[in-house]
Order: structure tokens, then sequence, then C-alpha cells
């Protein structure tokens, strides 16, 4: 299954959000990773590894479901679906962009 729609979520999201202004990885395992560039406006995703101030660990339908409200951040953490490398204020500030 193609990363496009997830990509295409987060553009709308970041449309959403100017002030979420940070670099975010999402490391998905086999399916791959997701870098999400925020600081830039246009804000830039690519699929490759890169830099980035938060990692978060977690599967693509996880994540998915994050993007699309079915899933609570807060209960993906909490039951271990969920992973965070990096500051947990921004974590937080994620989740705020996350939940919209």
């Amino acid at each position: 299954m193609s990363l496009e729609p997830i990509i295409a979520k987060f553009h709308e999201k970041m449309k959403l959000h100017p002030e979420f202004k940070a670099t975010v990885k999402f490391d998905m395992g086999p399916d791959g990773i997701l870098h999400v560039d925020a600081t830039k406006r246009p804000g830039v995703i690519k699929t490759e590894d890169g830099e980035a101030t938060l990692t978060l660990l977690l599967s693509k339908d996880t994540l998915s479901g994050l993007l699309n409200g079915t899933k609570d951040p807060n209960v993906a953490y909490l039951t271990g679906k969920l992973k965070i490398k990096g500051p947990m204020g921004l974590a937080m500030k994620l989740n705020a962009f996350l939940e919209d």
C-alpha cells in the first residue's frame, strides 16, 4: 500500500497548523520512513531517512489511524504502539497537530 494518502494528510495538517515548526521522523519499520520538515513553508515530506528533532516508532496502520482521528495518540503511546525518541514537549505539540 502506498504512502501517498498519508503524505497528502500531512500536507493538509501542515496548512491547518502553520505554528507547528519541527522536523519529525515517523519510522514505520518495514513499511518505510516518513521525514516531515515543518520548519519550511510549504512543508517538505520525504520517504527517506534524515535527521529529526523527534522520532516516532509506530506501524503504518497506527500512523494512518492517528492522522484520520480513529486512534488516540495517548492510548497508542500507553499501549506501546507508539514509541517516542526526543523531547516529550514536542511530542505533546505533535499530538495536537495530529488530533485536529
